[in-house]
């Protein structure tokens, strides 16, 4: 009887510990929404049954054993096999005022340095080491980010796309909040960063085709077709965006995170042209779930041309493992379309600024990387 009590006294204690694991991913992840919020929220016109949902349909998730067999056994190279070549970012540069013009700096995957008509701007800032809750497990950098977190100084602005752990990082957005860098959010997204002990006057709350101004600069939430989620209890609970970055003299556009549809055309045409756009290519996968929400590289080009933009930097790609591809397919398919297509399309190194206005010579320097592999 003893050795059973003892049995059945660590069962006990482990199912206790698993629950304990479960509730702390099911509620301490997820958006902490008051039912004051939540009635906000309500009346978005994204917001039905309790979340919110995307105007074009998505495909029911495809689960199957082949899928199970791809996601974990595949046998693309989807982690280089070499370094990254990286440009450091000096510290020192902001500490200055940006000054006029259009300034870009990719430090990879959809985190942008945007020096725009004299803001600085910071897209979807990820910048610790694990696309992850934890920080010793998870998906985990390519590469050293081209700044460290320590340094990152001089942001006015951040602007979110989502909340997923690869867009919405707790370590970046606590690192900035008390130098007074304000932050402009999808509906709900607003929950995570007061949890966080950012000051609620530096959050703005946007739904689709809200906008908010900084000085001479507008910031329009536009749509985009994904979903969000941080735990197991609030999936779709908070909104995701894209953004329209408008200033006196230039515009850019920022996809985060997102399908392809004819949203995107309506963006164009409502807040475009632009002088720079900022898609994502990578981490996709198979099946019509994933593309309904994470668009393909000839997509990204499809998508540049519904938004009328001038020059297109492709992003999402090159940092994390997420998708079910090598890790630099992405770029070799979008390089081939945006050929074929006649789109000029930037592919600087990570931390290496391009200027907008000034003529751009591409490399490319992904081919350096590792054996050279066919595009599809």
């Amino acid at each position: 009887m003893k050795l059973w009590a003892k049995i059945t006294l660590s069962v006990v204690i482990l199912l206790l510990l698993l629950g304990g694991l479960i509730y702390w991913l099911g509620v301490e992840l997820s958006a902490d929404i008051s039912d004051e919020h939540r009635q906000q929220l309500a009346m978005s016109k994204q917001y039905k049954d309790g979340a919110f949902f995307n105007h074009e349909r998505q495909a029911p998730y495809e689960f199957s054993w082949n899928y199970l067999q791809e996601q974990f056994f595949g046998k693309q190279e989807r982690v280089p096999n070499g370094d990254l070549p990286v440009v450091p970012l000096d510290p020192e540069k902001l500490s200055a005022p940006p000054e006029p013009g259009l300034r870009a700096t990719w430090l990879g995957h959809a985190t942008v340095l945007l020096e725009l008509d004299g803001q600085r701007i910071l897209t979807d800032p990820m910048l610790s080491e694990r696309a992850s809750p934890f920080q010793f497990i998870g998906p985990e950098r390519f590469h050293p980010s081209p700044i460290a977190l320590k340094d990152l100084h001089g942001i006015d602005a951040v602007v979110i796309s989502h909340d997923h752990y690869d867009h919405l990082d707790e370590a970046t957005i606590r690192h900035l909040a008390p130098q007074g860098t304000d932050f402009y959010v999808p509906l709900g997204v607003g929950s995570h960063l007061l949890k966080w002990e950012v000051p609620a006057e530096q959050i703005f709350e946007l739904d689709w085709w809200d906008e908010e101004t900084r000085g001479d600069l507008s910031l329009v939430a536009t749509p985009s077709r994904h979903y969000s989620g941080r735990g197991l209890a609030d999936y779709k609970g908070t909104l995701w965006a894209s953004w329209a970055l408008i200033g006196p003299r230039h515009r850019v556009f920022f996809s985060g995170d997102s399908g392809y549809g004819s949203l995107f055309r309506d963006i164009g045409s409502g807040v475009g042209p632009f002088d720079l756009t900022l898609i994502k290519i990578g981490s996709y996968g198979p099946g019509q779930s994933w593309i309904d929400i994470h668009m393909s590289a000839e997509d990204a080009l499809l998508t540049h041309r519904d938004l009328q933009g001038q020059r297109m930097l492709p992003i999402h790609w090159g940092t994390f493992n997420l998708g079910i591809h090598a890790w630099d397919e992405p770029i070799r398919r979008a390089t081939a379309a945006a050929l074929e297509k006649q789109v000029e399309m930037l592919t600087p190194k990570l931390g290496e600024e391009v200027d907008i206005n000034r003529p751009y010579t591409n490399s490319p320097w992904w081919e350096s990387v590792g054996p050279a592999k066919s595009t599809p």
